[in-house]
């Protein structure tokens, strides 16, 4: 895993209906189960209760391909969710 990238830690998203909107890299990190390399990063709102609200995608890390990608399977989505998990469980 890659905390806060250098020089990469804050990126702008164009929304669909035009809005920029300022995110901050938490953290990257390559999965040899699926092969991908996924980003995550937060718009720095809160949900509800108070919690940050935290968000994934893949993305190219060459770099020739600057979108961020959707994590398209349930693969994909149980191999995120075990990295958040273990970094929780090492925050507590």
């Amino acid at each position: 895993m890659n905390e806060n990238p250098k020089n990469h830690s804050v990126f702008t998203m164009k929304l669909s209906n035009g809005t920029e909107v300022e995110c901050t890299i938490l953290f990257t990190f390559d999965s040899e189960q699926t092969k991908k390399s996924y980003l995550i990063y937060t718009d720095n709102t809160k949900d509800e209760s108070g919690a940050l609200k935290v968000y994934a995608n893949s993305y190219d890390p060459t770099g020739s391909n600057m979108n961020l990608l959707p994590i398209e399977t349930e693969e994909e989505w149980n191999t995120v969710e075990a990295i958040l998990s273990k970094l929780e469980e090492t925050r507590d």
